[in-house]
């Protein structure tokens, strides 16, 4: 090495000592080797200070080269025997420098002398061995890829094509043409992908190709492999990115082409099968379009995720269009027989069960059949589509059970409603106006009858065919007063019927009502409505009264004999009738005037209260009448047409007071028919 090389890297060849540290480590049997370096034209720096720096790089290559486990702590001098012999300028001092060579050249001729360069003799084979020894050595070298030196012209050809390749390269991806294309794909597919990447693959490799034409040729085309292989590694991202472009797109068409196909009519598994078939093969035409000869890439993956992806979204919309069906079907159930059970339910009766039944039957074989067939477009397995309608049965048969459980929870509102219906109202649905004419035992026995009717109809779901005796023991438990008062007169011990939490015949999923709940809410019922039949008793004791104001029998037949002197006194003086009779009429007109018995029917106080303020104007009225009837002008048979005067005179007044009388009659009818009509407040 040359002296002023001594310390650096690449001039200094430390990588080739240090390769051959490492063979001489791994191939070869230690034997110990002389290394002798020769520093040229030695300056004026002293050999003694230029050695030590030279053997200090050697320590340190020494220890970075790896060992084998049984060297690893061995020092260099076990292997190698360094010496260093400096040269003087051949230039500067010719004839130290052929003195110095000469004593070189003398130490290579005695090398195996003892103490020589050679002297280390352990791996010293015959010279009839030599032939042998060397073709190993040899071999050893060319199977060892680290002392593989190639020719000059593959070293070339290697250097000179990675730079062409490393060119190449850098020129593709500043190419202009390529910047735009990647720039492009990376916001949504372009047409004719696979085309323009090719063609400028195919312009970036037939540069290459023309300038390392000369070279050697396996070393071309390996670095034009490598270059093609970078190039591909280089644009694969854009390709990926295409055919994402290209999955998304053909998946958005094929769900917005599915969608038309279902809203025009069309089945949906048949929509299915053509629209998956009719757009994977636009999605193979589309990848055919975008794919790149220079390059073997499988866009299965990406197609295999498009089927996926539009077997996901058929899935997906055959779901929800099957709940959609499922639900309007649910939906025209729960509205036609909601209110229609409710409706038969409150007008509870023996048809009133088997009237829902029906009803349940009709709507359900009607739903199953629009359902049965809208589903036959999905090409569903026949256990599924069972399945169902199954489904959509037991849901037409929980809306009758939801909606008489509800009812159930009402049902006191609807025997209280029911009572006063048919309490308060006579059978042409006419407010009831108790006049004392009424069975009011009857009346009661009949609402709360009918209020027990529906308690029994209330009481469990007969939507099978199970006959009960529901009825019968509400009945004679409840209503049969003999029967109470059997049971009463029994012993302590004797069993209630109601006392229990379960119907005979009924199983408890179809109780609503159970036998204790039935005995408190009776109890419950006759406690609210015994109100209403205690005030039915007593304004029909009321109009009793107020009807018969004739005084009784008694103070009749008193008045008869005590008043009969003045009764003969009468017969004999007619005068006096001719009086009785005037004042007869006036009391008439005046009674009728007031609408005495009208007054009347309202009580006693009211009554008198009401004449009082009318006395006075009524009899000024009539004073006023007759004053005029005197003024006018007298007849010639002034009796006469005094007395019919008086006589049309009474009967006009009469008449205006029959009138008035029938006017204010109807008008307190009509106020006793509301008073009595109305519900009594309870407190």
């Amino acid at each position: 090495m040359w002296c002023h090389d001594i310390g650096r890297e690449q001039a200094a060849n430390k990588p080739l000592l240090k390769t051959v540290f490492q063979v001489m480590m791994r191939l070869f049997s230690p034997r110990k080797t002389t290394l002798m370096f020769v520093i040229r034209d030695k300056t004026r720096t002293p050999l003694e200070n230029l050695e030590p720096v030279l053997r200090e790089d050697i320590q340190k290559i020494w220890d970075s080269v790896p060992k084998p486990q049984a060297h690893k702590e061995t020092p260099l001098s076990e292997f190698f025997n360094v010496e260093v012999v400096a040269l003087s300028s051949y230039e500067e001092k010719e004839e130290q420098f052929k003195e110095q060579v000469a004593n070189l050249r003398q130490r290579f001729n005695h090398s195996i002398a003892p103490g020589g360069l050679a002297g280390d003799r352990r791996g010293v084979v015959p010279a009839s061995g030599f032939s042998f020894s060397a073709q190993q050595i040899w071999k050893v070298i060319k199977e060892n890829k680290d002392l593989d030196l190639p020719a000059h012209k593959v070293m070339v050809a290697t250097v000179r094509c990675e730079e062409i390749a490393n060119e190449k390269f850098t020129g593709f991806t500043a190419n202009e043409n390529w910047c735009l294309l990647e720039e492009a794909v990376q916001s949504g597919p372009v047409a004719g992908f696979g085309k323009k990447l090719n063609s400028i693959l195919c312009t970036s490799l037939s540069e290459y190709d023309a300038e390392a034409t000369y070279f050697d040729e396996g070393v071309r085309s390996a670095k034009r492999k490598q270059l093609e292989e970078k190039l591909l590694q280089l644009v694969q991202p854009a390709y990926l990115s295409m055919l994402g472009h290209l999955r998304s797109g053909t998946l958005e068409k094929f769900k917005e082409a599915f969608e038309e196909a279902l809203n025009g009519g069309e089945g949906f598994s048949l929509a299915a099968r053509n629209c998956t078939q009719s757009y994977m093969a636009l999605f193979d035409e589309r990848c055919t379009d975008a794919n790149v000869e220079l390059a073997n890439w499988d866009c299965s993956k990406v197609r295999d995720k498009l089927c996926r992806d539009i077997d996901t979204h058929v899935a997906s919309v055959r779901a929800a269009k099957l709940l959609e069906l499922t639900s309007s079907y649910e939906a025209k159930l729960n509205e036609a027989l909601a209110g229609p059970v409710e409706a038969f339910l409150d007008g509870a009766n023996n048809e009133t069960w088997p009237s829902i039944k029906k009803l349940l039957q009709r709507e359900t074989v009607s739903a199953v059949s629009g359902l049965s067939s809208a589903l036959s477009g999905f090409e569903m397995d026949a256990k599924d589509k069972e399945k169902m309608l199954t489904s959509l049965q037991d849901y037409a048969r929980g809306v009758v059970e939801a909606k008489a459980r509800e009812e159930a929870g009402r049902v006191l509102i609807r025997m209280k409603d029911r009572f006063s219906t048919l309490f308060s109202h006579d059978s042409d649905s006419m407010p009831r106006v108790w006049t004392g004419k009424e069975d009011i035992r009857a009346i009661t026995k009949t609402a709360r009858s009918a209020s027990l009717k529906l308690l029994s109809v209330m009481a469990a779901i007969r939507l099978d065919d199970d006959v009960d005796n529901i009825e019968n023991t509400l009945t004679s438990a409840l209503v049969d007063t003999k029967s109470n008062a059997a049971v009463a007169d029994k012993s302590i011990t004797t069993f209630d019927p109601l006392a229990s939490s379960s119907w005979e015949q009924v199983p408890p999923a179809k109780t609503l009502i159970t036998p204790v709940q039935c005995k408190s809410l009776w109890r419950q019922f006759r406690a609210e409505t015994e109100y209403s039949v205690t005030q039915a008793i007593s304004a029909q004791e009321a109009s009793r009264r107020n009807n018969n104001w004739m005084p009784p029998p008694w103070a009749i037949v008193a008045l008869v004999v005590l008043g009969f002197n003045e009764f003969m006194t009468l017969l004999r003086n007619p005068l006096y009738l001719g009086v009785l009779f005037v004042g007869y009429l006036t009391v008439k007109a005046l009674w009728v005037q007031l609408n005495i018995s009208g007054e009347f029917q309202h009580g006693v106080l009211p009554g008198l209260l009401s004449i009082s303020t009318k006395f006075l104007p009524t009899v000024m009225n009539l004073l006023t009448k007759l004053a005029e009837q005197g003024q006018s002008p007298a007849t010639n048979n002034p009796q006469t047409n005094s007395g019919a005067t008086a006589f049309k005179s009474f009967q006009n007044g009469s008449s205006s007071s029959n009138t008035s009388s029938s006017a204010s009659s109807g008008v307190t009818a009509s106020g006793n028919d509301i008073d009595y009509s109305s519900p009594p407040k309870e407190d």
